[in-house]
């Protein structure tokens, strides 16, 4: 099916809409062979708060943005290459239902959709484009990825050394090896990771007295489940200070 939509007139139409939503700060989208498979509204895991984000998925990449004006303006655009995207499906507790784990070598983060099937939907058309894609290539599915970002409300203290206490002053930051929220004093350092920047990150000194050891994998994240156990009432964004990829997503 995908094949046939390829070089159809009505696909080209539909990926210049698109394009035309994002405007001029926007990357182009139609090159041949790209499909668009499906598009919606997801509630994105931001660190202040959860945000709606409008998603479209193609055959090859998964391109999202913040909403400006609904199916007419979108600005902010983020894409990913599905050939290095892993899902992992977030069990449902509390307000946050029907969600999932969109992880990347460069930045993982969690959606949820507003139903049940509207999740199942979403997870399966992603897989099948994914497969799809490495099937094609002959390339194996990417095995490292960026940790999720745990939300600023989840810790009210450092969740490394278990003693500063987040206040105006004292600012909350995130180690880019495990996602942690942390004190300055205790994210001092920095480390290349290369799959995330080219220059050295903010990581905590846990992971960094680990990395400098050659022990990487053992300070690797595993919160594939962690938001459903996050509290329900001020979930968080993901940028630290200013050096994320923008300040407010």
């Amino acid at each position: 099916m995908v094949d046939r939509l390829a070089n159809s007139e009505a696909n080209t139409r539909r990926i210049s809409i698109v394009e035309n939503c994002f405007g001029a700060a926007g990357q182009p989208l139609t090159i041949p062979g790209r499909v668009l498979i499906g598009e919606g509204v997801l509630t994105k895991l931001c660190r202040k708060k959860p945000k709606a984000r409008q998603f479209f998925l193609f055959n090859d990449i998964l391109v999202y943005g913040n909403i400006v004006i609904q199916k007419k303006k979108y600005n902010k655009q983020h894409i990913i290459p599905l050939e290095n995207v892993t899902i992992d499906s977030i069990q449902d507790e509390g307000d946050l239902r029907n969600g999932w784990l969109i992880k990347t070598p460069t930045k993982s983060f969690a959606v949820f959709a507003a139903t049940a099937t509207e999740k199942s939907e979403w997870m399966n058309h992603i897989n099948k484009c994914v497969s799809d894609l490495l099937s094609k290539s002959g390339k194996t599915p990417s095995n490292e990825h960026a940790a999720v970002w745990v939300p600023d409300s989840e810790a009210t203290v450092c969740m490394r050394c278990q003693k500063a206490k987040f206040t105006p002053v004292n600012r909350r930051h995130h180690c880019r090896k495990c996602g942690f929220v942390v004190c300055g004093p205790c994210s001092e350092k920095r480390f290349l990771l290369p799959s995330q920047s080219s220059k050295p990150v903010r990581i905590c000194d846990f992971c960094y007295d680990l990395l400098s050891t050659g022990e990487m994998t053992a300070c690797q994240s595993t919160r594939s489940d962690s938001y459903s156990q996050s509290p329900k009432s001020s979930l968080n964004d993901v940028s630290d200070d200013d050096d994320d990829e923008d300040s407010s997503d």
